[in-house]
């Protein structure tokens, strides 16, 4: 089984570069997008929706223009769940769950602290909400969670971690949140692959960072420990362009 995450900061915007080529390319058997920045019209079809898979997505209903999930499957899941429990955050378009016959696998795109960390607290609740969320699954079956997790979780996954010690995605709060994720349970895949490796899944577009290899890696694949026998291949396919960010790929038996 392949997987790939890939936020594309706007469906309609990447539909128009190399994006259907990567798909292909990818060739995955469940694809997630994050950030589709997509407003729901009734008068037309969401603008993607690949032959051959079974296709599921969320809008924001707060914002337009903002967010969004969208999770692309070629085997038909048993259940769907939007949001987490009691579908909280399903207005934003956050959280997709497909439920399988030996996992859960969950597709987010996790809320940014902010400008002036204006959003940490509402950040800092999703997270306490996931890992309620996560022992409800996990009383029934494992989990594979992925997507633009909004966190440089250590020194290593970002280029200059000093500069950015107090802002989004590098906070002591949001790394001990990720922290508090993994030790429930859940395993970082690229990092358990790859200890020492530095890649990054996402570059701002200003000063030519991507070019200059000024990035941060905030975009994940994580399992349950259970299924880490399973994990095969945990990569950052950052030669594909397209977006501020770039895809992550899992294998697994």
């Amino acid at each position: 089984m392949r997987f790939v995450s890939f936020n594309v900061n706007g469906l309609r915007a990447i539909l128009k570069k190399d994006f259907l080529s990567d798909f292909k390319k990818l060739d995955a058997d469940i694809f997630v997008i994050e950030e589709t920045k997509y407003t729901d019209n009734p008068k037309e079809e969401f603008p993607f929706l690949p032959q051959g898979y079974f296709a599921y997505q969320r809008t924001s209903q707060v914002r337009k223009g903002y967010s969004g999930v969208a999770v692309y499957s070629r085997k038909e899941p048993l259940s769907v769940h939007y949001g987490l429990l009691n579908n909280k955050y399903d207005e934003e378009g956050r959280v997709i769950t497909l439920e399988f016959e030996d996992f859960y696998f969950v597709g987010a795109y996790v809320p940014n602290s902010g400008e002036e960390l204006k959003r940490l607290g509402f950040r800092t609740e999703y997270e306490r909400d996931l890992l309620e969320y996560f022992e409800e699954l996990e009383k029934k079956k494992p989990i594979v969670y992925t997507g633009d997790l909004n966190v440089a979780h250590n020194e290593i996954d970002l280029k200059n971690p000093d500069a950015n010690h107090h802002n989004p995605g590098f906070t002591d709060e949001e790394r001990s949140m990720f922290s508090k994720l993994l030790s429930k349970g859940y395993v970082d895949t690229f990092r358990y692959l790859h200890p020492s490796d530095v890649k990054y899944s996402w570059w701002s577009y200003r000063f030519n960072s991507r070019a200059k290899g000024i990035g941060w890696r905030i975009d994940y694949f994580i399992v349950s420990e259970s299924l880490l026998p399973r994990v095969k291949k945990s990569e950052i396919v950052n030669e594909i362009m397209g977006s501020d960010h770039c895809p992550v790929l899992l294998e697994m038996e």
